[in-house]
């Protein structure tokens, strides 16, 4: 049995757009996004990428194959939600599972259930339909800026990121500490996102997408991804206690990691990419 006050953050997934396993991502990891938070009692899943598989294969063999949690959507973009077919514990009709998008509230043409059941787990794209898993599952579309609050005292804030079709981040508050995950999202010229700063305002750990070195980015400007120059800004601005660079780019391997690794820590303390498999504990 956990502590009632433990408050966890695990990476099961760190890579951005596509997978891409194989001998030089060893280190960083090859699994796109996929976050699983352990607050008290309760577990907090974020985004459905390839990641989710191994987290559902964990959770089979520790726990059976019953789940409650919450599992909260950045977005509906491919490398956010292939897992999902994948994650076992949903094919169990006793699982508990509510799920979460907020950047679809204002489209009329679409929700979160119809992406799931007619876009991902539909034929031909996907031979498995949603409906062996609805059973398990609850959907919901929420407006930007809503805030929940699970109980135990657990907060979660929501605020707008800037990605083409949307993006969410998310502000988890537990037990006197916070966690802010800011991806996908990209940075705009001549001004910080205030957005992002009051998403991780005094944070103890914030989560940023770093797709791109400073030197890339404008070959992708406007394709919803950032830097880890623009990182540490916000991780200055915002005064950020352990900031975690995220949505590592599939042709970054091992090695170049390790140099972005280097530069950023250079420039401020408390900067590093995230690796899969790492657990952070408040």
């Amino acid at each position: 049995m956990s502590s009632p006050t433990l408050f966890k953050l695990k990476f099961w997934g760190t890579r951005g757009s596509i997978p891409c396993p194989g001998k030089e991502t060893v280190k960083y990891g090859g699994n796109t996004t996929c976050f699983e938070l352990t607050c008290g009692s309760k577990r907090i899943i974020i985004d459905a990428g390839t990641g989710i598989r191994a987290l559902g294969k964990k959770i089979m063999m520790e726990e059976g194959n019953f789940l409650d949690a919450e599992l909260f959507f950045t977005h509906t973009h491919m490398d956010h939600i292939q897992g999902l077919p994948f994650f076992a514990p949903l094919y169990n009709p006793a699982s508990d599972v509510r799920l979460h998008a907020g950047h679809l509230s204002t489209n009329d043409d679409y929700d979160l259930r119809g992406i799931i059941g007619t876009m991902l787990m539909k034929d031909p794209v996907f031979p498995v339909p949603s409906s062996l898993i609805e059973k398990a599952c609850s959907f919901s579309d929420y407006f930007v800026g809503h805030v929940f609050e699970l109980g135990d005292g657990i907060v979660i804030r929501t605020g707008q990121l800037n990605h083409p079709n949307g993006a969410c981040g998310y502000r988890i508050e537990f037990a006197g500490k916070s966690i802010a995950i800011c991806t996908d999202t990209e940075h705009y010229e001549g001004r910080i996102d205030e957005n992002v700063v009051e998403l991780a305002k005094e944070a103890d750990v914030m989560v940023y997408d770093s797709a791109y070195t400073p030197e890339e980015y404008p070959k992708f400007k406007g394709w919803g991804h950032s830097t880890w120059e623009e990182a540490i800004k916000v991780a200055e601005e915002a005064d950020v206690k352990q900031t975690f660079l995220f949505h590592h780019d599939p042709s970054h391997n091992d090695e170049k990691m390790d140099e972005i690794a280097k530069e950023a820590a250079a420039v401020r303390e408390g900067v590093r990419p995230a690796i899969e498999g790492e657990e952070i504990e408040l």
